[in-house]
């Protein structure tokens, strides 16, 4: 069909490390569908980029006293280190310090303001008397209005997970200096907001594909929404495109991060033999796009992003927003602020790309909260991948490499067992597929997975090694099709183990290259490749 499917991404904070919470929230998810549509043979556009805007990025550099590109410098490398060592397939994955973001968020802000969807107004902002400045919202800390939480920042609240203004906060604090702000008026752009609620609802209520709590969250937002400022006193930033503020004000991170998704896309296609290639995913109307976020940013990525666009006009709004839910260590959110769960890149050092994977994609927060510990780590590897599919793939080859001369076996004359397991290549794919394209991706692991269990099952109940002594060719033949299936799977399970995929296509004699979302199958006769397990069981303290 060669849709054209745009997989945008959040935006991290490059202010330090990121742990498995950010790993399950958006960006192997994010890879998984792009690697699944790939193979499906459709034309993928995935990206992302560290947010170099964000307040996170300010508060770290005035804690370390540099500016804060040097922050960006020394974190954005270690983010990009992440994706390599665990298969994160960005075609771009790039920061918002770039010429190129400053300029499309700048005629962002332009077209906006000529169609008259931008109005200046003043508003009463915190300031701190210490420090002797304007507050951005995340320097400001204190009780959430709405659930109690004494920690919540001052444009969200953690907890409950609703937007906030600093000036709701109840016993509002400075994070520069401890101190109670003063309220005081300032000036800024707002995004009249208000404008677009009809239109919002009318295009988000037939969104049945989107999960539950991603389109109620977004209809709730719409029963009183209010104009949002979108620029702030600060010296970090983009820079207005207009100078009627006075100095001292820059465009707000909420506004130009979003607007990230639409600039590096543009920035991509200038890497390209097309610099306008990037049209075909933002304006063509049969083009697809997923943005795949955690709950937090359910807000800005189902109403205040869509205005933005039903604003610029003649861009594609979101086709879903499979917004996850948070993964919790031992019953809290994994926060890289708070110290709460290690960083991506110590999992990636002590364990396989692939076990890493397969361990957080068996348990992605679709629906709910998700806990996780090391030990659960270890039991899901030991206990699933390398007792089910490892396994597999193991004894069905060893067997064969041992007593059919290091090739596939021929097969006989085959029953209605050695059929159903032959089938069972297409039925996983399809299977799994499914799954994918609804983006329910656990759903689609297990879907493998079972199958694997399935074939597993087979060779339990025929016992090859027991009949290769008596009857060479019926064990032969329940090789050859465990090996039929095993290659299915092995497709599968692509875009969840790539690294796996490659190495089991060499031991089955096809090659590392996949050809498609599809088994060709694998002849009877055809050379098998160098045989070796292909995981590392682990030590129950192998994480402590």
């Amino acid at each position: 069909m060669n849709r054209h499917i745009l997989v945008a991404v959040a935006w991290p904070y490059a202010s330090g490390p990121l742990h498995l919470g950010h790993l399950g929230g958006a960006y192997l998810p994010a890879d998984i569908f792009a690697r699944y549509h790939r193979l499906a043979g459709d034309q993928v556009l995935m990206v992302s980029g560290s947010d170099a805007n964000g307040t996170p990025i300010t508060v770290k550099a005035e804690q370390l006293g540099v500016a804060p590109k040097e922050v960006v410098e020394k974190y954005h490398p270690e983010i990009i280190g992440y994706w390599e060592s665990l298969g994160i397939t960005f075609d771009l994955f790039t920061t918002t310090m770039t010429q190129n973001h400053h300029q499309v968020t700048q005629d962002f802000f332009l077209r906006l303001l000529e169609k008259g969807f931008l109005e200046k107004g003043k508003s009463e902002q915190f300031y701190d008397p210490e420090a002797e400045r304007f507050l951005p919202d995340r320097y400001v800390e204190g009780t959430c209005p709405h659930c109690g939480y004494t920690a919540a920042r001052g444009d969200q609240c953690d907890n409950c997970g609703r937007t906030l203004d600093p000036t709701d906060l109840i016993q509002p604090r400075s994070r520069l200096t401890g101190a109670t702000p003063e309220r005081r008026e300032t000036e800024h752009y707002f995004l009249k907001l208000p404008l677009f609620a009809d239109r919002l609802r009318a295009w988000i209520e037939p969104q049945t594909r989107w999960r539950r709590h991603v389109r109620n969250w977004a209809l709730g937002m719409l029963e009183d929404i209010p104009a949002r400022a979108i620029t702030r006193d600060i010296e970090w930033g983009v820079e207005l495109p207009v100078d009627d503020l006075g100095p001292g004000k820059r465009i707000y991170v909420w506004f130009d991060a979003v607007i990230g998704y639409l600039s590096a896309a543009i920035e991509w296609a200038k890497t390209t033999d097309d610099p306008e290639a990037w049209r075909q995913w933002w304006e063509d109307p049969e083009a697809e796009s997923y943005y795949f976020i955690g709950k937090d940013n359910i807000p800005f990525h189902t109403v205040i992003w869509p205005a933005m666009l039903m604003g610029y006009g003649g861009l594609n709004l979101p086709t879903d927003v499979p917004a996850n839910q948070y993964i919790t260590f031992k019953g809290e959110k994994a926060s890289k602020s708070k110290g709460v769960g290690q960083s991506i890149g110590w999992y990636a050092e002590r364990l396989q790309p692939d076990a890493l994977r397969y361990a957080i994609a068996s348990v992605l927060p679709e629906q709910q909260d998700t806990d996780l510990s090391d030990d659960e780590i270890i039991r899901r590897v030991n206990e699933e991948l390398v007792a089910t599919w490892g396994n597999l793939v193991n004894r069905v080859l060893t067997m064969s490499d041992q007593h059919f001369g290091g090739r596939v076996p021929e097969p006989g004359e085959l029953e209605p067992g050695d059929e159903k397991i032959v089938a069972l290549a297409e039925t996983t794919l399809d299977e799994v597929a499914k799954n994918i394209e609804s983006v329910e991706l656990r759903a689609g692991l297990r879907s493998a997975m079972e199958a694997a269990a399935e074939v597993n099952a087979y060779l339990n109940a025929t016992e090859p090694w027991r009949v290769v002594k008596v009857d060479p060719e019926r064990a032969g033949t329940i090789l050859w099709a465990a090996i039929q299936a095993i290659a299915g799977i092995r497709v599968a399970l692509a875009p969840y183990l790539p690294r796996s995929a490659i190495t089991v296509g060499e031991m089955l004699g096809l090659g590392g290259e996949l050809k498609g979302w599809a088994t060709s199958g694998v002849a009877g006769g055809t050379p098998l490749g160098e045989i070796a397990p292909l995981y590392v069981k682990l030590d129950e303290d192998y994480l402590s």
